[in-house]
């Protein structure tokens, strides 16, 4: 019964919020008001405490611009612990789009979707990738592709840095700063996780999505860190596959230093 309310009081918060903050973000987006960038946050923050996921940050987005976080990624949970710690916008394969829920989400927060099967489409999403980095947007991309087990890190796909080469003529200097983000998820009830423990959290892409969101909401609290490493200089010079074997060395370094010594 305990749960129950619990779970009700949390889906009732994060409706209210929706429905307070909704209207102003679509206002914000037709008409390109800064707040669009900010409310995201809020709602995610308020999502965030109503679910019993505690953030605990190391470090700090990059304030270079332009800007993009490379992260790791086990989680749809993902989603919501880095809008709360930055004003972020991500890049998404297009099928979120009919995901009940998370589509209208992604859309208030004015997700990139791309298509990557299409590769007459290809060109137009990396454009508009660049142009909202140009434009001092933060755009995160989860370069392994698809999202892990949550006890360690799948391969880096180099090509998905093409938005960021796009991004470099719109540099004052030429430098596109990637930043390697770490994140861990950590605790459950405030108790270490473990590797049995951890699928808790993880969405592999064979885990129904409701039934994964129903256990995230009886569980009622998990701990997860994201560490923010120091940024990669990314320019007409640059080596992709270089770039991306050191992006990801130091998003498996800190990933590491995070499951091995949770806080």
């Amino acid at each position: 019964m305990i749960i129950r309310l619990r779970i009700a009081l949390a889906l009732v918060m994060v409706s209210l919020a929706t429905i307070v903050m909704g209207p102003i973000q679509i206002l914000g987006l037709v008409f390109d008001w800064k707040i669009r960038r900010r409310l995201p946050g809020i709602w995610h923050r308020i999502a965030c405490r109503m679910i019993g996921l505690k953030v605990h940050t190391n470090g700090t987005a990059d304030k270079r611009r332009p800007l993009m976080i490379a992260a790791n990624h086990s989680s749809w949970l993902d989603i919501l612990v880095l809008s709360a710690v930055a004003d972020v916008v991500f890049v998404a394969k297009a099928e979120v789009k009919t995901w009940p829920v998370f589509s209208t989400l992604a859309r208030l927060q004015a997700t990139i979707f791309v298509v990557r099967e299409e590769r007459r489409k290809t060109g137009e999403q990396v454009n508009e990738i660049a142009e909202r980095m140009t434009a001092g947007e933060i755009v995160v991309l989860f370069p392994e592709g698809t999202t892990s087990d949550g006890n360690h890190m799948l391969p880096i796909k180099s090509s998905l840095f093409g938005a960021a080469a796009s991004a470099i003529p719109g540099s004052a200097d030429g430098t596109v700063y990637i930043q390697p983000v770490s994140i861990a998820y950590t605790r459950v009830h405030g108790m270490p996780m473990g590797r049995y423990h951890r699928p808790i959290a993880s969405w592999p892409g064979d885990t129904e999505l409701m039934p994964h969101l129903t256990t995230i909401l009886k569980t009622g609290s998990l701990d997860a860190e994201v560490t923010f490493c120091e940024s990669v200089p990314f320019t007409a010079r640059s080596n992709r596959k270089a770039i991306a074997a050191t992006v990801q060395n130091e998003i498996e370094t800190a990933f590491l230093a995070s499951i091995n010594s949770p806080r």
